[in-house]
């Protein structure tokens, strides 16, 4: 081999970082009966299994790529176990669960074992409110096995190269986990979840809404959805408020050791109007430091670009997930597959963020999404 083919062979690979979040992947579009699943949000696996297959193949076939999923990939509260919805969330019953997701997009994480196989690709997963549950090792040991690989799990944040990556439920006070206290333990008779304020909430009344009316939580902005409901279903409006009270109630006065939220972890819940909350605040606090130019959450399902001054970056990554509008500047139904393409230049110098959109592959037909 001569000198100029020595040098040629050890340059470093061109090398880029995939952000995608909130795919919310269920158990499946149908059930066992055959039957249409109304709770499941994920329609586009083979537009997904695409979008993977195209970043490690052709021009990216011998790139360094590494895909990071930014939080609720997998929707563990949506998935029931033998038939309920349950804010118990053991090791057990967690990975049964996992099983039902995988068996459900089996297109998905089959073309994710491919992508993990090829050189120099590599998957790294960043936990996110409604897949908590991938911090049980039986379930994170589960995945590797049938992806073939070792995923990187990262439970809050992924820093990196001057980037700040996490799915963003932690600056949310109904939503923040407890960092110190993954799990319950204390007089129970096995380890479970501590799951956060809101994922109770959401089990215990949004499930119940959404079994009726599937497109409830997937309505911006909330103040024109209430104003919808007020005057459309207000028997609606009047039993899920009744409903809020009594949660409230019990979650106040009936201590229960499967729950740990202190009174002023709840009093600052509700004091924190917003529903889906802007992060763009929090992002500008995580840019003072001066070791980050760019942060990139997920979470809110709005995608979104911001820049400051000092060449400061913003990123939400949106959702695969579809929304509806009732802001007239963007009335009607809206689906864009967004996430963040990160690459590196060949000069060595601070790799740049893009806010892109997935299209997919011309196809002449395919089945309409309805939940």
């Amino acid at each position: 081999m001569s000198d100029t083919e020595n040098v040629e062979s050890q340059q470093p690979l061109k090398k880029i970082k995939i952000v995608l979040s909130n795919l919310h992947l269920g158990k499946g579009r149908f059930l066992e009966n055959g039957g249409l699943n109304s709770l499941e949000e994920f329609y586009y696996g083979d537009k997904l299994v695409e979008f993977i297959s195209y970043y490690s193949t052709g021009i990216y076939k011998d790139y360094d790529v590494e895909l990071i999923i930014n939080g609720d990939f997998l929707n563990f509260l949506q998935v029931d176990y033998k038939g309920h919805f349950l804010t118990v969330l053991t090791e057990s019953i967690s990975l049964e669960i996992l099983k039902k997701i995988i068996k459900g997009h089996k297109k998905v994480f089959d073309s994710l074992a491919t992508f993990a196989s090829k050189p120099s690709k590599s998957i790294t997963y960043i936990i996110g409110n409604h897949d908590q549950a991938m911090l049980w090792p039986s379930c994170r040991s589960y995945l590797n096995q049938y992806i073939g690989a070792p995923i990187k799990f990262k439970n809050i944040i992924y820093f990196f190269d001057g980037f700040h990556v996490e799915h963003g439920h932690m600056h949310e006070a109904a939503n923040k986990i407890d960092p110190k206290k993954f799990f319950l333990k204390k007089d129970l008779a096995e380890p479970i979840l501590n799951l956060p304020f809101g994922s109770h909430f959401f089990i215990e009344l949004v499930i119940k809404v959404k079994q009726k009316y599937p497109f409830i939580d997937k309505i911006r902005p909330f103040s024109k959805l209430f104003s919808w409901v007020l005057f459309n279903e207000t028997r609606l409006l009047l039993s899920t408020f009744n409903s809020s009270v009594h949660f409230l109630f019990k979650t106040i006065f009936i201590k229960d050791k499967r729950r740990q939220w202190p009174l002023k972890n709840i009093l600052r819940v509700l004091f924190q109007s917003a529903i889906f909350p802007d992060l763009v605040e929090a992002a500008k606090k995580i840019l003072k430091n001066d070791r980050i130019h760019t942060v990139v959450f997920g979470h809110s399902h709005v995608y979104q670009y911001r820049q400051w001054l000092n060449d400061k970056e913003f990123f939400n990554t949106g959702t695969w997930t579809e929304l509806t509008s009732l802001d007239i500047v963007s009335l009607g139904r809206i689906t864009k597959l967004t996430f963040v393409l990160i690459e590196y230049p060949d000069d060595g110098s601070r790799p740049r963020a893009r806010l892109k959109e997935w299209r997919g592959y011309y196809r002449i037909e395919e089945d309409v999404a309805i939940s």
